[in-house]
């Protein structure tokens, strides 16, 4: 219902995108890193306002590249409400979506850049190895991993994506089912995904936080996603439910120890990159 309610207004959309705002900020990743928790603190400022039917994400860099460039421009508010705000209210709105595939798909930053060059980029990460297994998890309990166990999946993960990311940036249709949805080791690799935004867009349109430490202090990392985007910032935060958090069981030892070993010197060289140790 709220699928079919979404595609009547971004059709309707369509016919005004041209006079409709521009995200100030992405959400860019990482999956299963908190972006569904500061997605929703952050629209409760009363200058954020989000796109329609209050979706978190587009995904228009990622899966939905193929529709259009006034399909994505009719997601976000009319120029004319950014206008009234100002006047009625005194406020200047911004807007902006949180789709945490961007970060890792190999073409969402590239797109991101020609379309969007001034637009601020906030990532969360947390630690890959506890990343990797809460990712597993949430593929089987959505339905979309059928490999019986953790480990079986870590075994296949380099078959399954064998030439996808090459897929992926031959044709701006292609979507790659194994790496949106299976790619549990390889979303751990930071370093690697931010080094690609960092070639393309200044430090200063980039903010890392830490997932454990926004989770830890919310109104301290808010403070500081406010300030990057230019916001005004306020002295508490909502109580939100929570939302997306799992019960399974907990990863084996062994595995744990090779995902550690695995993750060791990506982890050092994000560490150096952005400066600060985040797990």
């Amino acid at each position: 219902m709220k699928r079919a309610a979404r595609e009547i207004m971004v059709a309707s959309g369509r016919l005004t995108s041209e006079g409709r705002m521009l995200p100030s900020y992405l959400i860019v990743g990482a999956q299963r890193c908190g972006t569904t928790s500061l997605h929703r603190y952050l629209v409760h400022h009363r200058a954020v306002v989000p796109p329609v039917l209050h979706i978190k994400g587009v995904h228009y860099f990622d899966t939905a590249y193929d529709r259009g460039w006034s399909w994505y421009r009719a997601h976000f508010p009319t120029a004319a409400y950014q206008l009234y705000a100002k006047r009625r209210h005194g406020l200047d709105i911004i807007t902006g979506e949180g789709s945490p595939y961007y970060l890792f798909h190999p073409a969402a930053p590239r797109r991101i850049a020609a379309a969007l060059p001034e637009v601020k980029l906030i990532v969360l990460l947390r630690d890959p190895v506890g990343r990797a297994y809460s990712h597993y998890q949430h593929m089987v309990f959505e339905g979309l991993e059928d490999l019986p166990t953790f480990e079986e999946a870590l075994d296949r993960e380099p078959e399954r994506l064998a030439g996808e990311v090459e897929k992926l940036l031959a044709d701006d249709r292609y979507r790659s089912y194994a790496h949106q949805h299976h790619s549990y080791l390889a979303r751990g690799l930071y370093a690697d995904q931010l080094s690609v935004l960092f070639s393309l867009f200044d430090r200063k349109q980039v903010l890392v936080l830490s997932s454990r430490e926004f989770s830890n202090d919310p109104l301290r990392g808010l403070k500081d996603v406010w300030t990057f985007l230019g916001l005004p910032v306020l002295p508490s935060v909502p109580e939100l439910s929570k939302h997306n958090a799992g019960s399974y069981p907990g990863m084996s030892s062994q595995t744990r120890r090779r995902l550690m070993s695995y993750y060791a010197e990506p982890n050092e060289r994000l560490f150096d990159m952005v400066g600060r140790r985040l797990f």
